[in-house]
C-alpha cells in the first residue's frame, strides 16, 4: 500500500529515514533545546514533571525555519504539499512535547477520572475540539489541515508513543458532517457536541484499532486532521535520550473551513 493510500485508509502514513529532514532536524535541535529551558515556557512543565506540552513554543518562521536554520523540507513534506493540496499552506510554529519516565503523574486540579482516562485511554482526543468553562463543555474552535510528527531524540517504543486509533478519521467525519448538516461554518463554534463526541469516540474504542508510532529522529509521520489520537503512558522498562522523548508536532491551521470538514 502506497503512502497516499495508507494516509486515506488508516489516517496516517509513515516516512522512513530522511537525509533532507535530518539535516532540517539537525540545524533545529539548537533551538528546541533552547525553548524547552526558556523560562516563559515552564508552565508547560505539567504531570508531576513528566510531561512538557510546548504547545507553538519552536520560533520557526512560515517556512518552519528557526533563525539560521533551513526551511522544513524532506519527503513528508512533499506529500502534504503534493499529495494533501496544502502547498500554500504556511506552516505554525511547532508544538515541542517532551515526556519522561513516570508520565503520566496525577496533576493538580485533575479529577480522578481524569487522570484515569490519561492513564488507560491515552487522553485519547481529536484536535481542535476545545474544553471550555466549569462544565468542561467541548466546542470545535481550531481547524487543522494535518498533523506532522518529527522525532528529535532516540527512545524506545515504550517511551509515551504516539498512539492513534486507525481508520477513526472516517466515523468522526461523517459524525462531523451530521453534527454541522444545515449549521453555516461560521456558527459550528457555538455548537456543544460534549455529549455525541462522548459517544462516537465510545464507537472508535469499540471498533478501531489502537496503534502506536515510536518513529526515530530522521523520520516522520502525517496523521489525518480527524483521526482520534492520543499520547501513551511511559512504560517502567522503556528508555529514551537524555532530554526524554522529545516530537516536533506541526499542526497548521486553515480557513477553509468546508474543506476541512468535507475534503477525504
Amino acid at each position: 500500500m502506497n503512502s497516499f493510500d495508507h494516509y486515506t485508509q488508516k489516517g496516517w502514513c509513515h516516512f522512513p529515514t530522511d537525509a533532507v529532514l535530518h539535516r532540517w532536524l539537525d540545524a533545529t535541535l539548537p533551538a528546541v533545546w533552547a525553548s524547552i529551558a526558556a523560562p516563559e515556557n515552564a508552565h508547560w512543565l505539567r504531570y508531576g514533571g513528566t510531561w512538557f506540552a510546548g504547545v507553538n513554543v519552536l520560533p520557526n518562521d512560515a517556512t518552519g525555519a528557526v533563525p539560521g536554520g533551513p526551511a522544513l523540507s524532506g519527503t513528508a513534506v512533499d506529500f502534504i504539499q503534493d499529495r494533501l493540496n496544502c502547498r500554500d499552506l504556511p506552516w505554525d510554529r511547532a508544538q515541542v512535547s517532551v515526556c519522561h519516565p513516570g508520565y503520566p503523574q496525577p496533576m493538580a486540579g485533575e479529577t480522578a477520572a481524569m487522570h484515569a482516562f490519561r492513564q488507560d485511554r491515552d487522553a485519547a482526543h481529536i484536535d481542535g475540539l476545545l474544553k471550555e468553562g466549569p462544565q468542561r463543555r467541548r466546542y470545535l474552535r481550531e481547524y487543522h489541515g494535518f498533523l506532522l510528527g518529527i522525532p528529535a531524540t532516540d527512545y524506545t517504543p515504550g517511551a509515551s508513543p504516539f498512539v492513534i486509533w486507525e481508520g477513526s478519521h472516517r466515523i468522526i467525519q461523517a459524525w462531523l458532517k451530521e453534527t454541522f448538516a444545515g449549521v453555516a461554518p461560521d456558527e459550528w463554534r457555538n455548537i456543544d457536541v460534549t455529549d455525541s463526541y462522548q459517544a462516537v469516540r465510545r464507537k472508535i474504542f469499540k471498533d478501531c484499532p489502537r496503534i502506536t508510532l515510536a518513529p526515530q529522529p530522521g523520520q516522520s509521520f502525517v496523521m489525518h486532521r480527524h483521526c482520534l489520537h492520543g499520547m501513551a503512558k511511559w512504560e517502567p522498562d522503556a528508555r529514551a535520550a537524555p532530554q526524554g522523548r522529545v516530537i516536533l508536532y506541526f499542526r497548521p491551521p486553515v480557513t477553509d473551513l468546508t474543506g476541512w470538514l468535507n475534503n477525504a
